[in-house]
């Protein structure tokens, strides 16, 4: 699918029915993905009632891509997200990850996520924050994670299989030797302009048909090194973020007009609700909006760089 087409449909679609009030686009295979997804992370701090209860409103407004991972809280966001989740399993798409990159280590991981969240499979799994060559390299060796990620595809416990990363030659180069299915990393319009950050991993997975998921779409720039991290605004974000609906509209709606699958914003739950009224309303950005986006971005500093 070409760009023109891309967009036009991402429109048609968000234009289409009240039954969902979240557009979905194609994930591979027949999937479709709300193009808000939903991170564990947001359900962190929360008692267990509540996270119930926020789990079940976002499901309400039309999202059925869940994402998480053990170390986010320590294992908080997957015990949480599992009993909240749990009704509306057998319809959601729920992707999990491991940072461990030995084969025998990834398998405690996956076990131990597969109890927390009450599943017995996972939709996609992943290799978590994929930041060096040397993490491709034991991944691919003998004994390492990728090993055991064929494994659970061959036995019907996973669906798909991808990873995350945050490192431009890392990424490439697993796509290049991996067989996975799609590549979840940051599409962050100061990134892309500023640190030339994204461009070459969304040109390299469309190229090899992977199927593209974003991170960070409303990051803005890092924080100021002396601010305390007790003085920050948003407890859950390493990076400064945009919360200002105009702004965040331009910078998420960015990330959606590119050639991408779905976004996952960031972890507070108020930046996640507005990141699902932009996606309700989502259109894709014209000429002028885009200027304003590469503006917007002009001398700041890139969370990631190339």
């Amino acid at each position: 699918m070409d760009r023109r087409t891309f967009v036009a449909a991402t429109a048609a679609t968000s234009l289409s029915g009240s039954s969902a009030p979240l557009p979905r686009r194609a994930y591979r295979d027949g999937v479709e993905l709300s193009i808000i997804g939903f991170g564990g992370i947001v359900v962190m701090g929360y008692e267990q009632k509540e996270a119930n209860r926020i789990v079940a409103s976002a499901w309400e407004r039309g999202v059925n891509y869940f994402d998480v991972a053990p170390s986010y809280g320590d294992g908080e966001a997957e015990i949480k997200l599992g009993p909240a989740l749990e009704p509306y399993r057998k319809n959601a798409f729920l992707a999990c990850k491991t940072t461990r990159r030995d084969a025998n280590g990834a398998r405690q991981e996956f076990e131990q996520s597969l109890r927390r969240l009450r599943t017995d499979f996972f939709d996609l799994y992943q290799f978590h924050a994929v930041s060096s060559l040397a993490d491709v390299e034991k991944i691919l060796s003998p004994g390492g994670a990728g090993e055991f990620f064929l494994r659970m595809k061959q036995e019907g416990k996973v669906r798909f299989l991808g990873f995350s990363a945050h490192h431009a030659e890392a990424a490439l180069a697993l796509m290049d030797k991996f067989p996975v299915d799609s590549i979840l990393f940051p599409v962050n319009f100061v990134c892309w302009h500023e640190g030339r950050f994204g461009p070459q991993m969304l040109e390299r997975a469309k190229e090899k048909k992977i199927a593209r998921l974003a991170l960070k779409g409303m990051a803005h720039t890092t924080w100021p090194k002396d601010l305390p991290r007790e003085r920050r605004k948003y407890s859950k974000c390493w990076y400064e973020p945009l919360d200002e609906p105009e702004k965040a509209r331009l910078a998420l709606g960015w990330t959606l007009s590119q050639e991408i699958t779905a976004a996952i914003p960031p972890g507070e739950k108020s930046l996640f609700d507005l990141a699902l009224s932009i996606g309700a309303s989502f259109s894709p950005l014209n000429r002028a909006q885009t200027e304003q986006v590469a503006s917007l971005a002009k001398g700041k500093e890139p969370i990631f760089r190339a």
